[in-house]
């Protein structure tokens, strides 16, 4: 699996005590990313040939289409996004950094209905469309030799749960999972909690029922979104019956990764805080294969891993330029150690 026979040991996350708060955590970061790139986007249409995906690159180096079908070797990064994320997402735009600078191409493959196009057909964000990431991938392969994928939240939760279905037709070579809720049932009871669901169902609920309402539904299902006040009310009422499944528990059943991890052949990653707010039950080393390594830390919020620099700190790293003492780069360079432990080589200008 790796090139190396130590075990992977990333730089720990150690946030100073008045930064451990999961909340701060989990909202902060996005205050302190990097402006976004300039991407590159490509659009295709999705796996069921009804709406349109974008693909946003950062490209390492120009890409020549024209060698006579030859593939591009240059190593490319795949992220998934989580619920109501895109490339403009704080932790795209750190990753797209972090992966540039190694060398690496980057891209975000859009889920539908996100990353500013709507989706077009009867089916939107589905935490567990195993169709929809193989179908991005074969996109990215017509181009791409070697590619490697980062999935976020629910985006991870689908990226880890293909993983395990496909095994040794998995796509990518590797992949980094972050903060996924691989148990969606214990997910969505984390999310009915009192702060929970104070501070964080409004930001990600609301756009989602204005995204539904714009669409072609029926005044059923208007009058039923517009009473929603949980996002497992709404995945009752819309996500489920859209996508085929017969209530919010059988779609957080059967949308899971957990099961699957057991069966995961390729390397794979999974990073998540024992504080986050959002996840629910995690995987235990008896839950996965001998392909996946588990990286459990005491802090860091969802998707959050907001670090504090003091002057010390900057002293002792040579940082002689005047820069912001927050980052939230611990998630992008644990992504890169781990890729360049499984082999993948910098080409670091």
């Amino acid at each position: 699996m790796s090139t190396s026979t130590k075990p992977f040991s990333p730089t720990p996350f150690k946030p100073p005590f008045w930064l451990t708060n999961p909340h701060l955590q989990s909202i902060l970061p996005k205050f302190f990313a990097p402006k976004a790139p300039t991407y590159r986007r490509v659009v295709e249409k999705d796996s069921l040939d009804e709406s349109d995906i974008a693909y946003d690159f950062y490209d390492a180096h120009p890409v020549d289409a024209s060698k006579n079908g030859a593939l591009e070797q240059t190593p490319l990064i795949v992220l998934f996004h989580g619920m109501e994320g895109s490339s403009d997402s704080h932790y795209a735009r750190a990753l797209a950094y972090q992966m540039h600078a190694q060398g690496w191409h980057f891209v975000v493959a859009h889920f539908r209905s996100c990353g500013g196009i709507p989706a077009n057909g009867r089916v939107f964000y589905n935490a567990g469309d195993t169709d929809e990431v193989h179908h991005a991938l074969q996109n990215l392969k017509q181009q791409y030799a070697n590619i490697y994928a980062v999935g976020v939240s629910l985006g991870g939760n689908a990226l880890a749960k293909y993983m395990g279905e496909y095994g040794d037709e998995a796509l990518c070579q590797g992949a980094t999972v972050i903060s996924a809720p691989v148990d969606m049932s214990s997910a969505a009871l984390s999310m009915h909690s009192f702060l929970s669901h104070r501070i964080y169902t409004p930001y990600l609920l609301n756009p989602i029922i204005k995204k539904a309402l714009a669409n072609d539904i029926t005044q059923e299902e208007i009058d039923s979104i517009k009473a929603v006040n949980r996002i497992s009310d709404f995945d009752d009422i819309f996500t489920a019956p859209r996508h085929g499944y017969r209530s919010n528990n059988h779609y957080y059943q059967a949308s899971s990764a957990l099961p699957y991890l057991i069966k995961v052949t390729k390397p794979l990653l999974l990073i998540s805080a024992k504080d986050d707010p959002f996840i629910g039950f995690t995987a235990t080393p008896n839950d996965v294969s001998d392909s996946v390594t588990i990286l459990d830390t005491e802090h860091g919020g969802h998707i959050g891993y907001l670090r504090y620099r003091s002057d010390k700190d900057q002293a002792k790293n040579n940082t002689n330029v005047k820069s912001s003492k927050f980052d939230i780069n611990w998630i992008p360079e644990t992504v890169s150690a781990y890729f360049n432990w499984i082999g993948v080589e910098s080409r670091k200008k």
